[in-house]
């Protein structure tokens, strides 16, 4: 097809700060179009949505959120950057109804970049309910840029935001309302001529370009500082600055456009803001009263997780039973016709077993992340960091560092991204460190698998509950350790916005689930298979003929008993003869104290890939020994027979602790900033995974 026929495509950037429903709209505009990856070059997730109409294809990037473009935090330097140094057509300011003074600071900062722009006023229903008026065309007036009531829960006015983004694309950038004061105008146009004589092309204007300079903009001076004929401006740059400090009696750049900001956004408010009934005490107020109380808001948040890991195992247990059994079913359906011998063991007992080992954990995977899920949309989470600061205050933690350790129960990997929004790098690097010690979903697999082993079904959540919490504690205790000896330094303040409690968007609900659901599945589908498909190799060749002729005659002259008693001690000969065993014996003496045999010592090793491998190392390698039958419950008898109730101990306190998947890894590394933390990371993890492994399986002996 002829390029000239194709349809235009419109790129849209979500912008907004954090609490404001970005990603509910995007989710809301978008609907089954939304997409979930990396932005290039980072770790950080984003989403986008592409929709298509009649004249146009539109493009929405949701960018971080971030309460202003001052590069404090990680979140704020990556979009700020993708504003400054990318291609886009223009921008979607979305805005908090209910919060609109506070709101418009960043929407300040974005107009002084001189972009397109459109601005969703989300939660538009909750500022009625609320009695908040906002007049929204006098808004769009003074801005200069079109405001749309909107929202996202109820779906109202999203029509209507289309087609306000598909105008603005076709008009030419209107002229700027955003005027300052005589001086900081003239030092602006000084500045815009001395950029248009150098013919300096960048992808902001010269008006924004000199509002950077001006404002010292580190980013800004980055991108200009690239460009030969910058050192030639510099004497005219401090002479415009100087005549600009002398004229407004201060040398703080800042606080001179802090100043012009704060009269702009606050004048703006009085001419299109009524509230009535300000003062009547709010829900949310009722609310606080009772799960921030300083006596019962701990105890309601501790049973609040207790009821979600024991809905984790209950309800999760009756679909883990039919997905195990289609997986037996399709098992036996796919032997009985293939006959190849070496094929046929490859699909059951590697693939089949392998990845059926571990996508049986699907259930107990999508009930915890629709846990944390509400947890978060809901409002509750930033609360509960809140709650929690004093206490993790003491062991050297933020009270933000909360939300990215409770993330951690989710993945580590957007957990370690979370930690960006702490500015300390003592306490950013921290949290890091110990997120680990939350267990990730990764790691629910093998926690059920060893409760559904050694306890009774009613007690299984509660064991489940245990583990979680525990290495919670272990966690909070080795922070204790690293704030007194390597990760010194003063603390932060806690200063975080407490959101207004909200009823949880079920579509939003369910795309956060789905989206971790899919990530799950498509692990299990590529990865987990690949691996499952090695250790089925390793575990099978080389094949030791020398057994095979010497149990045959003993097993065919053997009596029913015995000869079950023969095979299995044949299958396991075989199993210490392969690579897997060759590797198992070799590192079984670091494990050995620790209670663990050279299968156990394995299952370590292949969970450093993902914590999910460690399921389906034990279902290949356990499938190969005769006990195991057609019960649902094959792989968890055969592990309570083989493994010692210490040494399982230990075992899950290891899982618990040492290093995160390689995935999980490599994030980290970046959002560290170093790879000597790298290393550091690798070191304790492993030293405490085995200290503590030591001491709980001693312990467990004792007990036992």
């Amino acid at each position: 097809m002829n390029d000239s026929f194709k349809t235009p495509t419109i790129t849209v950037l979500l912008v907004g700060q954090p609490n404001v429903g970005k990603t509910h709209l995007l989710n809301t505009i978008g609907g089954v179009h939304l997409k979930v990856g990396n932005f290039s070059g980072v770790t950080v997730e984003k989403a986008e949505a592409i929709i298509k109409t009649e004249s146009a294809n539109i493009k929405f990037i949701d960018l971080p959120g971030t309460y202003s473009l001052d590069e404090f935090s990680k979140d704020e330097q990556i979009t700020k950057n993708y504003l400054i140094n990318e291609e886009y057509d223009l921008i979607l300011n979305v805005v908090d109804s209910t919060n609109l003074e506070r709101n418009l600071f960043l929407t300040y900062e974005l107009l002084e970049l001189d972009k397109k722009m459109v601005i969703a006023m989300n939660m538009s229903d909750e500022a009625k309910n609320e009695k908040i008026n906002i007049d929204e065309k006098k808004l769009s007036i003074l801005l200069g840029v079109d405001c749309i009531k909107v929202s996202a829960t109820q779906s109202t006015n999203i029509n209507l935001l289309v087609n306000a983004i598909l105008e603005c694309a076709k008009k030419t950038k209107p002229v700027s309302k955003l005027i300052y004061n005589d001086f900081i105008e003239e030092a602006i146009s000084d500045l815009s001529k001395l950029l248009e004589e150098k013919h300096m092309s960048f992808s902001l204007s010269s008006r924004s370009m000199a509002i950077g300079l001006l404002k010292h903009d580190n980013t800004i001076y980055k991108s200009v500082h690239e460009n030969l004929f910058f050192v030639e401006m510099i004497p005219s740059l401090n002479e415009i600055g100087d005549k600009l400090y002398l004229q407004s009696r201060t040398n703080d750049a800042e606080e001179i456009f802090f100043e012009e900001r704060q009269s702009f956004v606050h004048g703006v408010c009085v001419d299109v803001l009524k509230i009535k009934n300000a003062t009547t005490l709010k829900i949310t107020d009722k609310i606080d009263a009772i799960l921030l109380n300083k006596n019962i808001g701990i105890p309601i948040f501790l049973f609040m997780m207790w009821a979600l890991f024991q809905m984790t195992f209950t309800l999760g247990s009756v679909p883990m039973d039919w997905i195990e059994s289609s997986f037996t079913l399709l098992g036996n359906t796919l032997s009985s016709h293939i006959e190849n011998e070496i094929l046929n063991s490859l699909i059951i007992d590697g693939v089949i077993a392998g990845v059926g080992a571990v996508m049986m954990f699907l259930p107990n995977i999508m009930i915890l992340f629709l846990g944390i899920a509400l947890l978060e949309t809901t409002g509750y989470m930033a609360r509960v960091s809140f709650l929690l600061d004093g206490f993790l205050h003491g062991f050297g933690l933020h009270g933000k560092s909360f939300i990215p350790l409770i993330s951690g129960f989710g993945c580590s990997v957007p957990a370690y991204m979370a930690a960006r929004t702490l500015k300390s790098e003592k306490e950013r690097l921290l949290t890091m460190f110990i997120i680990g010690f939350m267990s990730c979903g990764a790691k629910l697999p093998v926690y059920v698998l060893f409760a559904g082993a050694f306890f009774a079904p009613e007690n299984a959540g509660n064991v489940l509950f245990s583990i979680y919490i525990g290495g919670a504690l272990l966690g909070l205790g080795a922070a204790k350790v690293l704030s007194l000896t390597i990760f010194k330094g003063a603390d932060e303040p806690y200063v975080m916005e407490m959101p207004k409690y909200r009823l949880p968007s079920l579509k939003l609900i369910w795309f956060m689930v789905y989206s971790k659901a899919l990530m799950y599945l498509k692990k299990a589908g590529t990865y987990i298979l690949v691996a499952s498909m090695i250790i089925w190799f390793v575990s099978t060749y080389p094949h030791n003929a020398s057994l095979h002729e010497e149990y045959a005659p003993k097993i065919e002259q053997a009596t029913e008993k015995d000869k079950v008693s023969l095979e299995n001690e044949l299958a396991l000969k075989q199993m210490e003869s392969t690579y897997l065993g060759v590797i198992g014996k070799t590192i079984e003496p670091i494990f050995s104290p620790l209670g663990f045999d050279w299968k156990m010592s394995v299952a370590t090793l292949s969970g450093l890939a993902a914590k999910e491998v460690i399921v389906s190392t034990m279902g290949v390698l356990y499938s190969l020994g005769s006990e195991v039958g057609e019960d649902d419950d094959q792989l968890k008898e055969v592990i309570s027979k083989h493994i010692p109730f210490e040494s399982a101990v230990a075992f899950i306190v290891f899982v618990m602790i040492y290093l995160p998947c390689l995935a999980a890894t490599a994030v980290f590394s970046r959002e560290a900033g170093n790879k000597k933390y790298t290393i550091y990371l690798v070191m304790f993890t492993f030293i405490a995974a085995w200290i503590l492994s030591f001491v709980a399986y001693h312990i467990a002996s004792f007990v036992g």
